[in-house]
């Protein structure tokens, strides 16, 4: 499992201001998902992954009503700022989509 300091630089490569506490509280919320290897990247090559990350993330953990062509548009920028990297981490991603939609706040505890 890696480590909050690790999450932290990473995010940090993409946003100029990092909520530490949010980074904390998602680095918590999605500690299982962070340890094992199949699950700690997005495949931001695969529909059905992506999907998933609209589904699952924006639609239920953040309770975004917003039609899916509006998430959709969300997650590929958010991918397309780090097409960078090999592998994208699910924190990063997550946490700058939880920035665009001005939701960190409910990952602070």
């Amino acid at each position: 499992m890696t480590d909050l300091a690790t999450h932290l630089a990473d995010v940090k490569k993409y946003t100029g201001s990092v909520d530490e506490a949010a980074v904390a509280g998602m680095a918590k919320t999605y500690a299982l998902v962070l340890s094992k290897a199949d699950s700690r990247w997005v495949a931001a090559s695969d529909p059905a992954e992506l999907g998933r990350v609209r589904d699952n993330f924006l639609k239920k953990k953040l309770g975004l009503k917003d039609a899916d062509a509006t998430l959709d548009a969300a997650i590929k920028a958010v991918v397309d700022k780090l097409k960078a990297d090999r592998t994208k981490s699910r924190l990063t991603v997550y946490y700058l989509l939880a920035e665009h939609f001005k939701k960190l706040d409910l990952f602070k505890k």
